[in-house]
Protein backbone atom coordinates (compact mmCIF):
# COMPACT_ATOMS: atom_id res chain seq x y z
CA UNK A 1 0.00 0.00 0.00
CA UNK A 2 1.24 3.72 -0.72
CA UNK A 3 1.00 6.00 2.44
CA UNK A 4 1.11 9.18 2.06
CA UNK A 5 2.53 11.02 5.75
CA UNK A 6 1.57 14.88 5.76
CA UNK A 7 4.22 16.20 8.58
CA UNK A 8 7.89 15.16 9.02
CA UNK A 9 7.81 16.32 12.97
CA UNK A 10 8.98 13.94 15.20
CA UNK A 11 5.28 12.23 15.27
CA UNK A 12 5.38 12.06 11.10
CA UNK A 13 9.07 10.83 10.40
CA UNK A 14 8.01 8.50 13.43
CA UNK A 15 4.97 6.95 12.13
CA UNK A 16 6.40 6.70 8.45
CA UNK A 17 9.34 4.93 9.85
CA UNK A 18 7.13 2.44 11.26
CA UNK A 19 4.74 1.55 8.35
CA UNK A 20 8.13 1.48 6.25
CA UNK A 21 8.85 -1.40 8.78
CA UNK A 22 5.37 -3.15 8.16
CA UNK A 23 5.90 -3.33 4.63
CA UNK A 24 4.17 -0.18 3.02
CA UNK A 25 5.60 2.47 0.49
CA UNK A 26 5.87 5.74 2.22
CA UNK A 27 5.95 9.55 1.47
CA UNK A 28 6.25 12.24 3.02
CA UNK A 29 5.69 15.82 2.59
CA UNK A 30 6.14 19.18 4.34
CA UNK A 31 6.85 22.61 3.62
CA UNK A 32 10.34 22.60 5.57
CA UNK A 33 13.44 21.51 4.37
CA UNK A 34 14.30 18.69 6.37
CA UNK A 35 12.50 16.44 9.08
CA UNK A 36 11.39 17.93 12.83
CA UNK A 37 12.63 21.93 12.00
CA UNK A 38 9.18 23.07 14.07
CA UNK A 39 7.85 21.95 17.09
CA UNK A 40 10.38 19.00 17.23
CA UNK A 41 13.64 21.57 16.76
CA UNK A 42 14.34 22.51 20.12
CA UNK A 43 11.73 21.26 22.96
CA UNK A 44 12.71 21.03 26.69
CA UNK A 45 13.99 17.30 25.81
CA UNK A 46 12.05 15.14 27.67
CA UNK A 47 10.77 11.63 27.42
CA UNK A 48 8.41 12.10 30.60
CA UNK A 49 5.70 8.89 30.58
CA UNK A 50 5.16 9.76 34.33
CA UNK A 51 5.29 13.48 34.07
CA UNK A 52 2.32 13.12 31.63
CA UNK A 53 -0.62 14.95 32.79
CA UNK A 54 -3.33 17.40 30.84
CA UNK A 55 -2.73 21.44 31.87
CA UNK A 56 -7.03 21.55 32.66
CA UNK A 57 -7.49 20.08 36.14
CA UNK A 58 -8.91 21.06 39.40
CA UNK A 59 -7.95 24.39 40.65
CA UNK A 60 -6.27 24.98 37.38
CA UNK A 61 -8.65 28.06 36.60
CA UNK A 62 -7.49 30.03 40.01
CA UNK A 63 -3.83 29.06 39.56
CA UNK A 64 -3.91 30.40 36.06
CA UNK A 65 -4.76 33.87 37.10
CA UNK A 66 -1.81 33.35 39.45
CA UNK A 67 0.36 32.66 37.53
CA UNK A 68 -0.20 35.53 34.89
CA UNK A 69 0.66 37.83 38.06
CA UNK A 70 3.82 36.40 38.39
CA UNK A 71 6.82 38.64 37.38
CA UNK A 72 8.25 35.32 35.66
CA UNK A 73 5.00 34.34 34.33
CA UNK A 74 4.86 30.66 33.05
CA UNK A 75 1.28 31.46 31.00
CA UNK A 76 0.81 34.28 28.75
CA UNK A 77 -2.40 35.50 27.19
CA UNK A 78 -2.22 38.07 24.45
CA UNK A 79 -5.87 38.86 23.99
CA UNK A 80 -6.98 38.32 20.10
CA UNK A 81 -10.80 38.18 18.22
CA UNK A 82 -9.70 34.82 17.26
CA UNK A 83 -13.01 32.62 17.87
CA UNK A 84 -11.10 29.02 18.09
CA UNK A 85 -8.61 30.52 20.71
CA UNK A 86 -11.77 31.40 22.90
CA UNK A 87 -13.53 27.70 21.54
CA UNK A 88 -10.57 25.94 23.09
CA UNK A 89 -9.89 27.78 26.56
CA UNK A 90 -13.90 27.34 26.93
CA UNK A 91 -13.58 23.63 26.21
CA UNK A 92 -10.14 23.53 28.33
CA UNK A 93 -12.09 25.00 31.41
CA UNK A 94 -14.91 22.06 31.09
CA UNK A 95 -12.19 19.87 31.46
CA UNK A 96 -10.92 21.04 34.68
CA UNK A 97 -12.77 18.90 37.11
CA UNK A 98 -11.28 15.62 38.97
CA UNK A 99 -13.53 13.31 36.83
CA UNK A 100 -12.28 14.30 33.73
CA UNK A 101 -8.62 14.67 35.05
CA UNK A 102 -8.94 11.50 36.18
CA UNK A 103 -9.73 9.99 32.81
CA UNK A 104 -7.48 12.21 30.61
CA UNK A 105 -4.26 11.64 32.59
CA UNK A 106 -4.66 7.65 32.54
CA UNK A 107 -5.83 8.31 28.45
CA UNK A 108 -1.98 10.00 27.90
CA UNK A 109 -0.31 7.85 30.56
CA UNK A 110 -1.45 5.01 28.38
CA UNK A 111 0.27 6.11 25.18
CA UNK A 112 3.26 7.93 27.07
CA UNK A 113 3.95 3.98 29.16
CA UNK A 114 3.42 2.40 25.76
CA UNK A 115 5.90 4.99 23.62
CA UNK A 116 8.28 4.94 26.14
CA UNK A 117 8.57 1.12 25.72
CA UNK A 118 8.83 1.84 21.91
CA UNK A 119 11.60 3.43 22.09
CA UNK A 120 13.25 1.28 24.05
CA UNK A 121 12.88 -1.61 21.63
CA UNK A 122 13.74 0.70 19.00
CA UNK A 123 17.15 1.64 20.82
CA UNK A 124 18.38 -1.83 21.01
CA UNK A 125 17.06 -2.70 17.37
CA UNK A 126 18.99 -0.03 15.64
CA UNK A 127 21.83 1.69 18.06
CA UNK A 128 20.14 5.17 17.31
CA UNK A 129 21.75 7.78 19.10
CA UNK A 130 20.38 11.21 20.28
CA UNK A 131 22.14 12.64 23.43
CA UNK A 132 19.85 9.88 25.14
CA UNK A 133 20.15 9.77 29.01
CA UNK A 134 17.98 7.36 31.29
CA UNK A 135 18.07 8.87 34.78
CA UNK A 136 14.35 10.05 35.47
CA UNK A 137 12.87 13.46 35.80
CA UNK A 138 13.04 15.62 38.98
CA UNK A 139 9.71 17.64 39.84
CA UNK A 140 11.01 19.96 41.92
CA UNK A 141 8.67 22.15 44.70
CA UNK A 142 9.23 25.29 46.67
CA UNK A 143 6.34 25.07 48.91
CA UNK A 144 4.60 22.46 51.25
CA UNK A 145 0.91 22.86 49.26
CA UNK A 146 2.53 22.01 46.25
CA UNK A 147 4.14 18.90 47.85
CA UNK A 148 0.87 18.05 49.55
CA UNK A 149 -0.97 18.44 46.02
CA UNK A 150 0.86 15.67 44.28
CA UNK A 151 -1.81 13.13 45.48
CA UNK A 152 -4.29 12.45 42.42
CA UNK A 153 -0.86 12.31 40.27
CA UNK A 154 0.50 9.65 42.67
CA UNK A 155 -2.82 7.77 42.71
CA UNK A 156 -3.04 7.77 38.59
CA UNK A 157 0.63 6.31 38.76
CA UNK A 158 0.17 3.82 41.04
CA UNK A 159 -3.15 2.42 39.19
CA UNK A 160 -0.52 2.47 35.68
CA UNK A 161 1.85 0.63 38.12
CA UNK A 162 4.50 3.84 36.78
CA UNK A 163 7.27 3.73 39.40
CA UNK A 164 8.10 6.94 41.81
CA UNK A 165 9.67 8.27 44.57
CA UNK A 166 8.74 10.71 47.11
CA UNK A 167 11.49 12.51 48.24
CA UNK A 168 12.97 15.09 50.73
CA UNK A 169 15.84 17.80 50.40
CA UNK A 170 18.50 14.76 51.20
CA UNK A 171 17.00 12.78 48.93
CA UNK A 172 16.96 14.62 45.69
CA UNK A 173 20.22 15.75 46.07
CA UNK A 174 21.07 12.14 45.63
CA UNK A 175 20.31 12.35 41.98
CA UNK A 176 20.79 16.05 41.23
CA UNK A 177 23.88 16.79 43.07
CA UNK A 178 24.71 20.01 41.66
CA UNK A 179 21.17 21.65 43.70
CA UNK A 180 23.32 21.62 47.00
CA UNK A 181 23.99 25.06 46.10
CA UNK A 182 20.40 26.34 46.33
CA UNK A 183 18.65 23.22 48.41
CA UNK A 184 17.30 25.71 50.15
CA UNK A 185 14.70 26.82 47.68
CA UNK A 186 12.86 23.43 47.44
CA UNK A 187 11.28 21.42 50.21
CA UNK A 188 10.92 18.32 48.31
CA UNK A 189 10.38 16.25 44.96
CA UNK A 190 8.79 13.74 42.90
CA UNK A 191 11.01 11.75 40.93
CA UNK A 192 9.99 9.34 38.20
CA UNK A 193 12.93 7.18 37.81
CA UNK A 194 11.34 5.37 34.46
CA UNK A 195 11.79 9.01 32.74
CA UNK A 196 14.32 9.39 29.73
CA UNK A 197 15.70 12.66 28.33
CA UNK A 198 16.94 13.60 24.73
CA UNK A 199 17.32 15.54 21.85
CA UNK A 200 14.49 15.23 19.80
CA UNK A 201 15.70 16.89 16.99
CA UNK A 202 18.84 14.45 16.45
CA UNK A 203 16.71 12.02 16.56
CA UNK A 204 14.08 12.52 14.05
CA UNK A 205 17.34 13.21 11.65
CA UNK A 206 18.83 9.75 12.86
CA UNK A 207 15.28 7.99 11.82
CA UNK A 208 14.73 9.80 9.03
CA UNK A 209 17.82 8.75 7.52
CA UNK A 210 17.13 4.66 8.50
CA UNK A 211 13.48 5.47 7.44
CA UNK A 212 15.11 6.53 3.74
CA UNK A 213 17.12 3.26 4.08
CA UNK A 214 14.00 1.43 4.56
CA UNK A 215 12.60 2.96 1.07
CA UNK A 216 10.54 6.09 2.49
CA UNK A 217 10.60 9.15 0.29
CA UNK A 218 10.35 13.05 1.60
CA UNK A 219 9.34 15.48 -0.38
CA UNK A 220 11.00 18.75 1.53
CA UNK A 221 9.81 22.17 0.59
CA UNK A 222 6.81 21.41 -0.18
CA UNK A 223 3.83 23.29 0.96
CA UNK A 224 0.22 21.76 1.49
CA UNK A 225 -2.28 23.67 -0.22
CA UNK A 226 -5.71 21.64 0.58
CA UNK A 227 -7.53 17.86 0.53
CA UNK A 228 -9.62 16.46 -2.22
CA UNK A 229 -12.24 13.97 -1.07
CA UNK A 230 -15.11 12.43 -2.65
CA UNK A 231 -18.19 11.40 0.07
CA UNK A 232 -16.10 8.33 1.06
CA UNK A 233 -12.48 8.46 0.66
CA UNK A 234 -8.99 11.14 0.04
CA UNK A 235 -8.74 11.07 -3.23
CA UNK A 236 -5.22 13.67 -3.40
CA UNK A 237 -3.27 15.94 -1.26
CA UNK A 238 -3.35 19.33 -3.76
CA UNK A 239 0.33 20.96 -3.38
CA UNK A 240 2.24 23.59 -4.55
CA UNK A 241 4.34 21.10 -6.54
CA UNK A 242 1.04 19.36 -7.71
CA UNK A 243 -1.67 16.85 -6.32
CA UNK A 244 -0.09 13.71 -4.92
CA UNK A 245 -1.98 10.93 -4.92
CA UNK A 246 -1.98 7.48 -2.55
CA UNK A 247 -3.95 4.85 -1.01
CA UNK A 248 -4.34 5.76 2.61
CA UNK A 249 -3.40 9.22 3.86
CA UNK A 250 -2.14 10.24 7.31
CA UNK A 251 -1.90 13.62 8.53
CA UNK A 252 0.14 14.63 11.19
CA UNK A 253 0.93 18.68 10.70
CA UNK A 254 0.36 19.35 14.76
CA UNK A 255 -1.26 22.87 14.96
CA UNK A 256 -1.81 23.36 11.30
CA UNK A 257 -3.94 20.41 10.98
CA UNK A 258 -6.85 21.86 11.61
CA UNK A 259 -7.29 24.30 9.19
CA UNK A 260 -6.79 21.51 6.18
CA UNK A 261 -9.31 19.45 7.91
CA UNK A 262 -12.14 22.21 8.50
CA UNK A 263 -13.06 21.80 4.64
CA UNK A 264 -13.40 17.95 5.02
CA UNK A 265 -15.69 18.57 7.14
CA UNK A 266 -13.80 17.27 10.23
CA UNK A 267 -13.55 19.97 13.38
CA UNK A 268 -10.59 19.29 15.92
CA UNK A 269 -10.04 21.31 19.04
CA UNK A 270 -6.24 21.70 18.12
CA UNK A 271 -4.92 24.88 19.10
CA UNK A 272 -1.31 26.25 18.98
CA UNK A 273 0.22 27.20 22.56
CA UNK A 274 3.47 28.93 22.32
CA UNK A 275 6.47 27.56 23.73
CA UNK A 276 10.33 28.72 24.89
CA UNK A 277 13.58 27.19 24.84
CA UNK A 278 16.81 28.41 25.22
CA UNK A 279 20.03 26.21 24.95
CA UNK A 280 23.00 27.20 26.79
CA UNK A 281 26.76 25.25 26.90
CA UNK A 282 27.99 23.47 29.76
CA UNK A 283 30.75 25.06 31.26
CA UNK A 284 31.07 23.27 34.77
CA UNK A 285 30.03 19.85 33.87
CA UNK A 286 29.38 19.16 37.62
CA UNK A 287 27.45 22.03 38.37
CA UNK A 288 24.53 21.16 35.70
CA UNK A 289 21.59 19.14 35.50
CA UNK A 290 22.16 14.77 35.58
CA UNK A 291 18.75 14.22 33.91
CA UNK A 292 15.61 16.75 34.03
CA UNK A 293 14.32 18.71 36.32
CA UNK A 294 10.87 20.18 36.22
CA UNK A 295 10.51 23.68 38.31
CA UNK A 296 6.82 23.30 39.23
CA UNK A 297 6.31 27.01 40.09
CA UNK A 298 7.12 28.43 36.83
CA UNK A 299 6.48 25.42 35.16
CA UNK A 300 9.85 25.09 32.87
CA UNK A 301 12.17 22.14 32.52
CA UNK A 302 15.59 21.98 32.47
CA UNK A 303 17.22 19.13 30.68
CA UNK A 304 20.78 17.95 30.08
CA UNK A 305 21.69 17.07 26.54
CA UNK A 306 25.08 16.08 25.98
CA UNK A 307 27.07 19.41 26.22
CA UNK A 308 24.51 21.25 26.03
CA UNK A 309 21.50 22.42 28.86
CA UNK A 310 18.15 22.87 27.42
CA UNK A 311 15.75 25.18 29.07
CA UNK A 312 12.02 24.39 28.04
CA UNK A 313 8.50 26.17 28.73
CA UNK A 314 6.07 28.62 29.22
CA UNK A 315 2.46 28.92 27.42
CA UNK A 316 1.61 31.72 25.31
CA UNK A 317 -1.65 32.17 23.45
CA UNK A 318 -1.37 34.00 20.82
CA UNK A 319 -2.57 31.92 18.12
CA UNK A 320 0.18 31.31 15.26
CA UNK A 321 2.67 34.35 15.78
CA UNK A 322 6.11 33.19 16.00
CA UNK A 323 7.75 36.14 17.23
CA UNK A 324 10.88 35.71 19.98
CA UNK A 325 9.29 37.56 23.12
CA UNK A 326 12.24 39.12 25.30
CA UNK A 327 10.27 38.69 28.05
CA UNK A 328 10.05 35.02 28.10
CA UNK A 329 14.16 34.37 27.20
CA UNK A 330 14.26 36.36 30.77
CA UNK A 331 11.89 34.02 32.70
CA UNK A 332 13.68 30.94 30.84
CA UNK A 333 17.19 32.53 31.92
CA UNK A 334 15.96 33.11 35.67
CA UNK A 335 15.12 29.29 35.77
CA UNK A 336 18.19 28.05 35.02
CA UNK A 337 20.14 30.46 36.81
CA UNK A 338 18.31 29.83 39.76
CA UNK A 339 18.49 26.10 39.83
CA UNK A 340 22.17 25.73 38.19
CA UNK A 341 23.95 29.44 38.42
CA UNK A 342 27.57 27.90 37.77
CA UNK A 343 26.03 25.14 35.14
CA UNK A 344 26.62 27.00 32.07
CA UNK A 345 26.31 30.31 30.41
CA UNK A 346 23.55 31.96 29.45
CA UNK A 347 25.12 34.62 27.95
CA UNK A 348 25.54 32.02 24.71
CA UNK A 349 22.26 30.53 24.58
CA UNK A 350 20.46 30.36 22.06
CA UNK A 351 17.02 31.49 21.39
CA UNK A 352 14.23 29.41 20.03
CA UNK A 353 9.89 29.13 19.64
CA UNK A 354 7.60 26.81 18.55
CA UNK A 355 3.87 26.11 18.41
CA UNK A 356 2.71 23.04 20.97
CA UNK A 357 -0.41 21.25 19.26
CA UNK A 358 -2.84 21.24 22.57
CA UNK A 359 -6.36 19.80 22.33
CA UNK A 360 -8.33 20.60 25.57
CA UNK A 361 -8.50 17.56 27.16
CA UNK A 362 -4.34 17.29 26.72
CA UNK A 363 -5.18 13.63 24.99
CA UNK A 364 -4.07 13.63 21.35
CA UNK A 365 -5.92 12.75 18.50
CA UNK A 366 -5.21 9.18 17.47
CA UNK A 367 -7.09 7.03 14.79
CA UNK A 368 -9.68 6.74 11.79
CA UNK A 369 -11.91 9.72 10.15
CA UNK A 370 -15.38 9.28 8.89
CA UNK A 371 -12.78 8.92 5.26
CA UNK A 372 -12.26 5.46 4.98
CA UNK A 373 -8.15 5.90 3.99
CA UNK A 374 -7.63 8.84 6.25
CA UNK A 375 -5.88 8.60 9.83
CA UNK A 376 -5.59 11.40 12.33
CA UNK A 377 -2.48 11.55 14.58
CA UNK A 378 -2.50 15.08 16.12
CA UNK A 379 -2.88 17.38 19.44
CA UNK A 380 0.14 15.64 21.18
CA UNK A 381 1.09 19.02 22.83
CA UNK A 382 3.95 19.60 25.09
CA UNK A 383 3.95 15.34 24.91
CA UNK A 384 5.21 14.76 21.12
CA UNK A 385 8.59 13.71 21.37
CA UNK A 386 7.16 11.38 25.04
CA UNK A 387 4.92 9.80 23.02
CA UNK A 388 6.27 9.32 19.66
CA UNK A 389 7.56 5.82 18.74
CA UNK A 390 4.47 4.78 20.32
CA UNK A 391 1.88 6.68 18.04
CA UNK A 392 4.71 5.16 15.15
CA UNK A 393 3.46 2.13 16.23
CA UNK A 394 0.30 2.19 16.51
CA UNK A 395 -0.93 4.40 13.79
CA UNK A 396 0.90 1.60 11.70
CA UNK A 397 -1.00 -1.27 12.96
CA UNK A 398 -4.05 0.79 12.11
CA UNK A 399 -3.05 1.60 8.34
CA UNK A 400 -1.89 -2.17 7.75
CA UNK A 401 -5.34 -3.90 9.40
CA UNK A 402 -3.47 -5.23 12.96
CA UNK A 403 -5.14 -4.59 15.99
CA UNK A 404 -2.74 -1.92 18.25
CA UNK A 405 -1.24 -3.21 21.16
CA UNK A 406 -2.71 -0.62 22.88
CA UNK A 407 -6.39 0.45 22.96
CA UNK A 408 -7.05 3.82 21.02
CA UNK A 409 -11.08 3.54 21.53
CA UNK A 410 -11.35 7.00 23.53
CA UNK A 411 -8.25 8.50 21.54
CA UNK A 412 -9.96 9.53 18.43
CA UNK A 413 -11.71 12.53 17.09
CA UNK A 414 -15.12 10.92 17.87
CA UNK A 415 -14.81 11.97 21.56
CA UNK A 416 -15.28 15.72 20.57
CA UNK A 417 -18.83 14.57 18.65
Amino acid sequence: MHVLVLGSGVIGTTIAYYLARAGHKVTVVDRQPGPAMETSFANAGEVSPGYSAPWAGPGVPLKAIKWMLMHHSPLVIKPMLDPAMWRWGLATLRNCTESAYKINKSRMVRVAEYSRDCLKQLRAETGITYDERSQGTLQLFRTQKQLDGIGKDVAILKSFGVPFQVLDRAGYLEYEPALSLVKDKFIGALRLPGDETGDCYKFTQNLAKMAEALGVSFRFGTTIVGIDRDAQRITGVRTDAGTLSADHYVLALGSYSTQLLKPLGIDIPVYPVKGFSITVPITNAAMAPESTIMDETHKVAVTRLGDRIRVGGTAQLSGFDLRLDAGRRKTLEFVVGDLFPQGGDVSRAEFWTGLRPMTPDGTPIIGKTRYGNLTLSTGHGTLGWTMATGTGRVVADLVSGRTPEISLDDLGVARYA
